[in-house]
């Protein structure tokens, strides 16, 4: 029979719980600025109680799984990274037991290793890919360091990352290119994501179309309110390239993302001719936390 779900997904620097109903159904949700950084040595089962103590009081028999970098070497405990291919089942099933400060047990999911050619990792978004439910497709999780992964057969067969939201704030902020910036207008956001979405289909690669955000604006052929949708456009456009050249083609990309960064991405895919299906964060937490707890033994 299922069971209420309490889950979390604790990152680095917030914490957000959602308990769940026997039907899939969000009950209560909440949300911390509790990330792993900020939890002392042995401090996890009091950083659990102070973020969803209360949910466990409402549920009492409820399972409890978490997810996220709470599983990282710096976190509550290492649970270490499943190498792709990786099913749902194996994923599930390299979860680490802890225990709440009453001696309740918890399971903290693993994170994914994929090494084809250069290795790389992921943790928390592998949850996110199962809630997806694919058979096979091609799913893009943006974000600091966006996640891309090819799904086959309902196995995440392998995946990559890129760095396009941090580097995005060290052009933005950090340098030469952001001297002319400013705040963009409507009209200025549009069109720097034209131009930077043109920019990153011409040859010469990230590092010549980037100075770009200063040169187009010196010759007054870009308006400085355009330098950041631009370096935002050509980063996310190089990042698609990146992602096709890497797992192969595919006519749908399915987004997990929200508000502002789902949109980019949808006009960005759809300048590079693929459709999406947009998933919220959310969503595919709830479905991919209860697919893998459904998998662990309690």
């Amino acid at each position: 029979m299922p069971r209420p779900l309490i889950a979390l997904d604790w990152g680095t620097t917030r914490a957000r719980a959602v308990l769940i109903s026997e039907q899939g159904e969000v009950l209560e949700r909440r949300s911390a600025d509790q990330g792993i950084q900020s939890v002392p040595a042995n401090g996890f089962p009091a950083a659990f109680e102070a973020i969803a103590g209360d949910l466990r009081r409402a549920s009492p028999h409820a399972a409890i799984v978490l997810a996220g970098m709470v599983g990282s070497r710096n976190g509550w405990i290492e649970a270490h990274y499943v190498p792709c291919p990786a099913s749902p089942d194996e994923i599930a099933a390299a979860g680490m037991k802890v225990m709440l400060a009453d001696g309740t047990p918890a399971t903290i999911l693993p994170g994914l290793s994929c090494d084809e050619g250069a290795f790389d990792v992921m943790r928390g978004e592998e949850t996110l890919i199962v809630g997806l439910g694919l058979d096979n497709g091609i799913a893009c999780l943006p974000g600091t360091h966006s996640k891309w992964a090819l799904i086959e057969n309902g196995t995440i067969t392998r995946f990559a990352s890129f760095m396009t939201g941090e580097i995005y704030g060290l052009l933005r902020q950090h340098s030469i290119l952001s001297r002319l910036a400013e705040e963009p207008t409507g009209k200025d956001a549009a069109r720097g994501m034209a131009k930077g979405l043109a920019a990153a289909s011409r040859p010469g690669g990230l590092l010549n179309t980037a100075f770009g955000a200063r040169s187009e604006v010196l010759a007054g052929r870009l308006p400085g309110g355009a330098v950041g949708p631009y370096l935002s456009a050509l980063l996310v456009g190089h990042e698609i390239a990146g992602a096709r050249a890497l797992l192969g083609q595919s006519d749908t990309v399915h987004l997990v993302a929200d508000g502002a960064l789902a949109d980019s991405y949808e006009a960005a895919l759809a300048a590079a001719g693929l459709a999406t299906q947009v998933t919220t964060p959310e969503a595919a937490f709830v479905s991919g936390v209860r697919r893998l707890a459904s998998g662990i033994s309690v």
